[in-house]
Parts: structure tokens; sequence; C-alpha cells
């Protein structure tokens, strides 16, 4: 997602253990007095806002799709009554079995924001969950996370992407923490346990594959004739790279997604490429992967990845912290090193 987009690998042993000791799911008590859910209230850290629910939620808006994922995979599609778009890439674009879910949500923004704030609190939800600040811009006409907690919906931001900062700081390992904060939100400790450690497996996995083989030089771009759409160093998509054995030939910009010179692209001489691939944008037809892949081979015709022709298309929704996320690593990974993925 362009509009939201514009260190280290290793994840701790003990985070997964906090997963899973975050206790039973939830159940009601009376006590002989008021109704109590076991488990609540807890609070969880978010932004540097401190969440408290005294239960668990469920009327749930979810904003840019790779939340949705993260929901369904976490197994609470059922508690998530508004939607946005997602057409990025078509009937597709979706992780197998998602797409049932997503056509049984009420679609409440006809693009991959969340929609105005009238019409969000309008929806009565008591959690919403995106994945950057600019969800909640009150010059975007967007309620701000201080309107929807007056509205009882706390808002919660994924991956740290509280601010510019936090969006080139985000970490692969921040999906475990998004996990382990939802699990206790909705009161699944022991399905976020095992979700996390699915997705520990896919990247202990890859690791495995990968580990000592000659990282490959990667370019990884959105297109364009000059300057080029480009990932730097920071961010996740860098890290995607450097986890599937690639090595970023922007690494040294400090950057998640800049305009790159041609000259600078020119030089770069890569051996696989990565192209950020979405078919429509805020209701506008957008170049293909192919075209765009195309385009920049264009600048860079002599480098062993233009000769080849060796680029992958990667949903533009994968890299946002997220299901989607961890599950385009080996796809990265069998591009960069297709020897590991044959024995």
């Amino acid at each position: 997602m362009i509009k939201k987009v514009l260190r280290g690998m290793a994840v701790p042993a003990l985070l997964v253990l906090a997963v899973a000791a975050c206790g039973a799911p939830a159940e009601v008590s009376t006590g002989g007095g008021e109704a109590t859910v076991e488990g609540f209230p807890v609070t969880v850290e978010n932004c540097g806002r401190q969440l408290t629910f005294e239960a668990p939620p469920e009327r749930v808006v979810t904003g840019y799709h790779p939340v949705f994922e993260t929901m369904v995979d976490l197994g609470l599609g059922d508690r998530i009554i508004g939607r946005t778009n997602f057409e990025e890439n078509g009937p597709d674009g979706f992780l197998p079995g998602h797409k049932e879910v997503y056509d049984a949500v009420p679609e409440i923004s006809d693009d991959i924001e969340l929609p105005q704030k009238e019409v969000l609190i309008s929806q009565a939800p008591d959690f919403v969950i995106d994945v950057s600040y600019n969800s909640f811009d009150a010059v975007e006409g967007f309620a701000t996370a201080e309107e929807l907690d007056a509205a009882g919906a706390p808002a919660y931001i994924t991956a740290g992407w509280c601010d510019p900062q936090g969006v080139k700081d985000a970490t692969i390992a921040d999906i475990f923490v998004d996990i382990r904060n939802l699990g206790m939100i909705f009161g699944v400790p022991e399905r976020a346990a095992e979700l996390a450690a699915e997705y520990r497996a896919i990247l202990d996995d890859v690791e495995r594959r990968v580990e000592g083989l000659e990282p490959v030089d990667v370019l990884a771009t959105d297109g364009g004739a000059g300057p080029v759409n480009a990932f730097g160093g920071s961010g996740l998509l860098n890290q995607m790279i450097e986890v599937a054995g690639g090595r970023n030939v922007l690494a040294d910009l400090d950057e998640d997604l800049a305009e790159v010179s041609v000259e600078q692209i020119a030089v770069s001489r890569p051996e696989a490429m990565l192209v950020l691939d979405y078919d429509v944008l805020f209701g506008e037809e957008q170049p293909s992967a192919q075209r765009k892949a195309e385009t920049v081979f264009g600048i860079i015709p002599e480098s062993p990845a233009a000769q080849q022709r060796r680029f992958l298309p990667i949903r533009a929704a994968a890299i946002h912290s997220g299901a989607g996320n961890i599950r385009a690593i080996p796809e990265i990974a069998e591009l960069l090193h297709p020897e590991a993925f044959a024995r």
C-alpha cells in the first residue's frame, strides 16, 4: 500500500514463550456479582499508549488488508464487522482460505483506507486495527486514536508504525509482538502461541535452507523510468531480502521507499529484482509488475537480473507486517536460491 509505506531478525525464544504463557481463552464468570471475563482486564502497550480491555472485543473494524489477514490467521474473522476494500491484485491476491472470510464481511470503505470519521464511528466498533499512524490522521478526515478511545473503540497500530521513524525502524519480529498482544486482547493466547510457532517455523526453514550460501544482490522497486521508486536499507522489505539470503543493492540508503536517480540504479547491477505488485490503487489501474520490471530492466540492461529477466512480483500487502509478510519470505528465498529448494 504505497500511500502508507510513503533491525534485527531474530525472534527471542522468550517472546514466543510469553505468548504461550498468556493464559487460557476467555470465559465468563459471574462470581455472585457482576459478570466478569476470566483473564481480564488485560492491558497492552501500543505506540506509547496503554490500552486496557475488560473483555475481548466483538465488533472489530480492520483497515488495510495485512491486519485483516492477521486477524483471520488468528481465527478472529468472525469478530470483524467492517473492512476496507482489497482489490489490489484481484481475486488472486488473497491468501489461501481468506477470500471466503473477506466476502462475508461488510465493506465500509471502497478503497484500502479506513472510512472517514463519521462513517467509522457509526459502525459502533469496539476495536479498530490498521497498519499505520496515517490511518488516524485528523487532517485526512480520519478518526484520531483519541476520538476512537472516547467512542469505546481503541485503535491499534501494527508493527510499531506509530510515526515516520517507526516505519523505518519496524522489524519482522514485530509481528510476534502483535500476535502476542492480539492474543491477550481477544482472550486467545493459545491460538496466538500456535500462530507464532507456525510463523517461526516458516522463518526457521528459510534460514536453514540459505545458511552458508552467498547472498544474491537484489534491487527492490516499485518501478519508474526516472527517478525510480526503490527500497533502501530501512524497513521491512530490506529485512525480508536479508532473511531470504539476499543483499539489497541500496542497503546504504537510509529509507524504506524513496525516489532514486537513474544514475544510482544504473550502477547497481542487481542479480535479481523484486517488484511491488498491485493492479489497482484508490480505484485507479496501475502498471503491471511485468511492465514495471521491463521499465527498470531498461535502465540496467547489462545487469544479471535484466539479462536473465529474473524478478518476482511481491504483493504490496506483503511488505507490511502480517501473515503475508511472513509467507512472502520463502518465495523470495526460492527466487534467489532455487538450488536450496530443490533438495
